[in-house]
């Protein structure tokens, strides 16, 4: 008998735990849908929307440790600069309450002083949860070498 309430206790803190991970699947795929479009917007030279969607104390650590912010990165946009890919993969999501983490590789390709560029960069980007949703607020990314 007491073996039955025993498998009743266990299957009932299991079934509480569910809610919890349904809501941490929407918040990954929430941050991933982000990290989607910040890629699209620098691809589509978009600097309306990043200076929309990006915290305003974003920063951003370049490889050479210079550290750039949301306003650095929208006026480059606006500037000229060009990316005709701006892609992310093997992204990772690690959630923390409110914060998350997110690691993955960017390609970027395009023309620079009229000569074509490629490379990788490694990336951690950094969220917090608002009340409007997940918005980036800091990333370093460091260059990989070529292959």
């Amino acid at each position: 008998m007491p073996n039955r309430y025993a498998w009743l206790l266990i299957a009932a803190l299991a079934l509480a735990c569910l809610p919890a991970l349904a809501s941490q699947a929407d918040d990954g795929a929430q941050i991933l849908k982000v990290e989607k479009d910040v890629s699209d917007a620098f691809e589509r030279e978009d600097a309306d929307w990043l200076e929309k969607h990006l915290d305003p104390t974003f920063t951003l650590t370049s490889s050479n440790g210079k550290v750039t912010t949301r306003a650095d990165e929208v006026a480059d946009l606006r500037g000229g600069t060009k990316y005709d890919v701006f892609r992310n993969r093997d992204s990772k999501v690690r959630l923390y309450g409110d914060a998350a983490v997110v690691t993955g590789i960017t390609r970027v390709e395009g023309k620079a002083d009229g000569k074509p560029y490629s490379m990788d960069f490694q990336f951690t980007d950094t969220y917090i949860r608002k009340p409007e949703g997940w918005v980036m607020v800091a990333s370093h990314a460091s260059r990989l070498p070529a292959k």
